[in-house]
């Protein structure tokens, strides 16, 4: 029976959510949270013979240290394979699952496999280097998941031939491999055209980069008359976060006054955003959000004013669609209120 070792986050081992984030890596003999899944997957061709857990923070921020560790937990097992995940759109732990997975598969010579989101910034690092299975956003679509990766990581562990990414389910690793098809390329390319003008289902041989264009608006005429607005992805909110936004994968944004507000001080501002150090930002959250030299400028004349109101949002994992639902929504109320600029920070 093939061996199978097992990486998950403090999440999926049950042990917290982002309180506990900074634990460092351990071993668990056998199935631990999602395992069960794989191993019921898996039935009686490959046994999870034990789990590495570790907290996202942790790993990222430990990066040498923890690749150090797990790679000789992994080692003492000599297992036929490595799974890390999957990390859905969890940005660090996608991160931490392609880092892990890499590693094991460079110094170990492990076969590996991952599965993520498509939008999951560890999925655009480690596409063109690991098989990582294309994942549903969220926790929700473990089942759909490990029906595609236990298939997959099986094939890998008994090193038999990987078929093409729309076969297998893995999110396209640029390699392209010759074939021979029933029919020639003419005619298979008058079928697509047909459906296509009809209005039915088709599936390119060739499909194009999806590349998201936004045409810029004019210059501001006159900045010592424009009222500038300010929109953060690097989540400062008011102190004790109110609106409660996630520290990853944010589903909502906030929208706070600073009518008055010259300075926002480690008392009163803070931020929501995990995956990087907030140390300096509760310090000062001027160095994200940056209030008081607005403020400088409005004094001065070098801009009109500073809206009364700023947006704010967590960048850390969050998809693309959600952000682009956001802006849609806040864009309206900046252009009500006669908002002419804005700028927009991140961490």
């Amino acid at each position: 029976m093939l061996k199978v070792v097992h990486y998950i986050n403090q999440f999926f081992a049950n042990i917290g959510g982002e309180e506990m984030a900074h634990i460092p890596a351990e071993l668990r003999d056998g199935i631990v949270g999602p395992g069960l899944a794989f191993q019921q997957a898996f039935k009686d061709e490959a046994e999870i013979v034990a789990t590495v857990v570790c907290g996202d923070s942790y790993f990222n921020e430990n990066l040498e240290e923890a690749k150090s560790n797990i790679i000789e937990m992994v080692k003492k097992y000599k297992p036929d394979l490595f799974i890390a995940g999957p990390a859905f759109n969890a940005g660090r732990y996608g991160v931490a699952c392609g880092t892990i997975a890499q590693a094991v598969k460079d110094e170990l010579g492990i076969p590996v496999l991952t599965g993520m989101y498509i939008e999951n910034p560890g999925a655009d690092m480690f596409k063109n280097s690991l098989y990582i299975v294309s994942t549903k956003n969220s926790a929700a679509g473990m089942r759909n998941a490990v029906k595609k990766m236990a298939p997959l990581a099986l094939k890998l562990a008994k090193k038999e031939k990987i078929g093409a990414s729309i076969e297998e389910g893995y999110i396209p690793n640029g390699i392209r491999v010759n074939f021979f098809d029933k029919e020639r390329g003419s005619k298979r390319a008058v079928k697509m055209l047909l459906n296509k003008l009809n209005g039915k289902e088709f599936v390119t041989e060739f499909p194009m980069p999806d590349f998201d264009r936004v045409e810029p608006n004019p210059a501001v005429k006159d900045i010592t008359k424009c009222k500038v607005a300010l929109v953060t992805s690097g989540g400062i909110v008011p102190k004790g976060n109110p609106d409660h936004i996630e520290s990853s994968s944010a589903s909502k944004y906030g929208k706070y006054d600073i009518e008055g507000v010259t300075d926002l001080t480690e008392e009163t501002f803070a931020t929501a955003h995990g995956g990087y150090d907030p140390v300096y930002a509760n310090q000062d959250p001027d160095r994200v959000l940056p209030v008081d030299i607005l403020r400088e400028f409005e004094k001065e004349g070098k801009i009109g004013s500073l809206h009364r109101y700023f947006y704010t949002t967590v960048g850390n994992g969050t998809a693309v669609k959600n952000a682009k639902a956001f802006a849609a929504e806040y864009a309206q109320e900046l252009k009500a209120d006669g908002v002419d600029a804005v700028i927009l920070t991140s961490t």
